[in-house]
C-alpha cells in the first residue's frame, strides 16, 4: 500500500535521546518539540518500546513538549533481575523530572503502559496533571477473559535481520492493514546479539514481574483528570469494561471509541487516534 505523506513527515522529525537512572538502571526516553511547552509523556505496552510512538509524537508538538519512554526490560532501557509495578511508577516519575516537565504533564499509556501509569498516578498523584489510557483498563470481575496464547516463551535468536523482521507479530494477535507501520516498528524492535538478532525485550520480564495486577482500588483512587481512548473492535476492551470503569473512577471522564480499531488503536487508525488524543487533551482540566 502507498505510505501516506503524513507518516513520512512525522517519522522524519528527529527526536533527542536521553537516559535517566532509576534504581541502578538506565531508563531511555526520547523527546520532540519545544521544552517551553507543557509536557506530554507517551508510554508503550508490554514488550514494546518508544518507537511505537514515532509517527504519533511529532503530531502533538504544536501543543506539547513530547516524550516517549522505554520501560526497563524493553526497548533501549536496561534489563533488571526482576520487575515491579512500583519501580515502573518511579521510572515514569523520573522521566518526567529529567525531561523538565511540570506537574501539569499529561501521561498517556497504552495497554500495560496504561496499567503502570495508573500505578504512578496512585503513588505520585501530585506529580502529574492528567492521565489518559489507551485501550487499557480493568474488566468487571464477572467478565470472562478471552482465551489467548501465552505471551513470551523461549528466547529466539534469528540468524538474519530479514528473517527476524518476517516473524514480527502483534500481541494479542490481530491483523493490521497499515503494514508500513508494522514494518517500521519491527525494524526498530531488533538488537544484534552473538550470532544473529533478537527482539528488544527481556524474555524473563513476565516471569519476574510483581505488583502489576490491575486492582479495582487503583482506579477508585484516581484523583487526576482522566480520559480514555479505546478500540471498538478490541477484544481487551468490551463495553462492559467502560461501564465498570465509570463505576469505579470517582468522577465523570471523557472517552472516545475508535470504531474500526482493535487493541493496537494507534496502529490501526493513527489519524483518528491523533484527532481523539488532541480533543481529549484539550478537554481535560489543567492543573493550576
Amino acid at each position: 500500500m502507498a505510505i501516506p505523506d503524513w507518516f513520512w513527515k512525522a517519522v522524519d522529525q528527529e527526536a533527542a535521546s536521553h537516559t535517566v537512572e532509576v534504581q541502578d538502571c538506565d531508563v531511555a526516553y526520547r523527546t520532540w518539540g519545544d521544552a517551553g511547552k507543557p509536557g506530554l509523556l507517551l508510554i508503550h505496552g508490554m514488550n514494546a518500546h518508544s518507537h511505537w510512538w514515532d509517527f504519533i509524537a511529532p503530531q502533538m508538538t504544536d501543543r506539547y513538549h513530547v516524550a516517549a519512554m522505554d520501560l526497563t526490560g524493553m526497548g533501549d532501557s536496561d534489563f533488571r533481575y526482576s520487575y515491579e509495578g512500583a519501580t515502573y511508577a518511579e521510572e515514569i516519575r523520573a522521566v518526567c523530572d529529567d525531561a523538565g516537565f511540570g506537574n501539569d504533564v499529561i501521561v498517556v499509556g497504552h495497554s500495560f503502559g496504561g496499567n503502570m501509569a495508573v500505578k504512578a498516578a496512585n503513588l505520585f498523584s501530585d506529580r502529574f496533571g492528567a492521565l489518559i489510557l489507551v485501550d487499557s483498563g480493568i474488566r468487571h470481575p464477572d467478565e470472562p477473559v478471552p482465551v489467548r496464547a501465552p505471551m513470551g516463551g523461549r528466547a529466539k535468536v534469528y540468524p538474519s535481520r530479514q528473517e527476524a523482521l518476517g516473524r514480527f507479530r502483534l500481541y494479542p494477535a490481530q491483523t493490521c492493514d497499515n503494514t508500513y507501520i508494522l514494518e517500521y516498528i519491527a525494524r526498530h524492535s531488533l538488537m544484534p546479539v552473538d550470532g544473529g538478532y533478537a527482539w528488544k525485550f527481556d524474555e524473563d520480564l513476565l516471569h519476574t514481574l510483581k505488583d502489576a495486577e490491575r486492582e479495582a482500588s487503583d482506579y477508585q483512587r484516581i484523583t487526576l483528570p482522566f480520559g480514555l481512548i479505546y478500540g471498538g473492535r478490541s477484544e481487551l476492551f468490551p463495553e462492559s469494561t467502560l461501564k465498570y470503569m465509570r463505576e469505579l473512577i470517582p468522577r465523570a471522564f471523557p472517552s472516545a471509541c475508535i470504531a474500526a480499531a482493535q487493541h493496537h488503536v494507534f496502529l490501526d487508525e493513527p489519524e483518528a487516534f491523533v484527532r481523539e488524543l488532541r480533543d481529549i487533551t484539550a478537554a481535560l482540566p489543567r492543573r493550576q
